[in-house]
């Protein structure tokens, strides 16, 4: 048991090899203008100096917690520093990325600001793509940035379907440490990255008093673009539709079954297939094993009337399943494409 005062923040750090970006994101926790953090650096195995940029930190800044042990997987690590942390709240950051400054005591004050409870605090992030090389990186808010607006109220997932549209960003949130303990919620440990983050998106969420805060803190390193037809083994290009398949399972087990959030899924859905198909190509026979086996998961009904996807995209559902494919409703598709331009407009020259 330790001995330190309970701080207000656990900061959950997974570590596996990551020397070239560690200092950078833990400067960016270490410089959090709410001092009240624990932040406890997991070293999952490292095979570099990652644990001696760890312990160099520690030397200086005695909030951080070292914790060496072998290697398990993100899920597993993650988990280990759930079960670790003592702050009233939880934050997981990946050692790959960094913070704003002001991240989470502006996170923590929203919190405050509501009389009724709040299990979950979330935000949008930035996206950084192409940051191998200065002259190339470029850096821009996610999908959710604008097109949410913060919380006037705790609301529930359902209420929010969107949140199941884009990436899991699951670090891009404080919980409740009571309420992720009294609902038991974990990573599955998948072995090594292994996308554990996608049901736990669900499993964090599903019965939780959300508040969303329109501003973004958390910078996100995208991976970089791979070339078409790129090596991937059978597992990884498996992947993401079996995890795909566990959160619909997971929605399903608590109750999470309405039209809204089920076609909020078959997005997710979509995305997944258009990842893997560009990067492994589409004839690949993992590949259509598996984006078959996610589609006939699907509700026909719901992709054929959400507006988000494309023709194209549904005429490719229809086709994959081997079903013809009805008449494709336009009306919802136009509206949907003038409300995006609109959006974009008003972001590129202001309210």
């Amino acid at each position: 048991m330790s001995d330190r005062p309970t701080p207000l923040v656990s900061v959950v750090v997974p570590i596996c090899n990551v020397e070239a970006f560690l200092d950078q994101c833990l400067d960016s926790i270490e410089g959090q203008t709410l001092r009240d953090l624990e932040i406890i650096c997991l070293n999952d195995g490292s095979s570099d100096a990652s644990l001696d940029i760890v312990r160099r930190h520690a030397v200086r800044d005695n909030r951080i917690v070292v914790v060496d042990k072998e290697n398990e997987g993100y899920g597993a690590t993650c988990n280990r520093g759930i079960q670790l942390a003592r702050g009233t709240w939880v934050a997981i950051v990946e050692p790959d990325d960094w913070i704003d400054a002001a991240m989470f005591a502006d996170m923590v004050a929203f919190a405050d600001s509501f009389d009724a409870g709040v299990d979950v605090v979330k935000t949008p992030w930035f996206e950084v793509a192409f940051w191998d090389n200065p002259d190339t990186m470029a850096e821009r808010p996610c999908r959710l940035h604008r097109r949410m607006k913060t919380s006037s109220r705790p609301f529930a997932l359902e209420d929010a379907p969107m949140l199941l549209e884009t990436h899991p960003a699951i670090w891009s949130c404080l919980y409740r440490r009571e309420f992720l303990l009294e609902r038991d919620v974990r990573f599955i440990p998948y072995p090594g990255a292994g996308w554990a983050d996608n049901p736990f998106l669900i499993d964090s969420l599903a019965s939780a008093r959300i508040v969303y805060l329109d501003r973004a803190y958390y910078h996100y390193r995208l991976e970089l673009p791979k070339q078409a037809g790129s090596a991937l083994s059978d597992e990884r290009v498996a992947m993401p539709f079996e995890r795909w398949m566990t959160m619909l399972d997971h929605m399903k087990e608590r109750g999470l079954d309405s039209d809204k959030l089920l076609s909020a899924h078959c997005v997710r859905g979509f995305n997944y297939a258009t990842l893997m198909g560009e990067t492994v190509g589409w004839n690949h026979p993992v590949l259509l094993e598996h984006v078959r086996t996610m589609f006939s998961a699907m509700r026909g009904d719901l992709v054929l009337k959400h507006p988000m996807l494309s023709a194209k995209r549904k005429r490719f559902y229809f086709q994959v399943l081997g079903r013809p494919c009805p008449r494709i409703p336009r009306v919802g598709r136009m509206l949907y494409l003038m409300r995006e331009v609109a959006f974009r407009a008003t972001a590129a020259f202001g309210d």
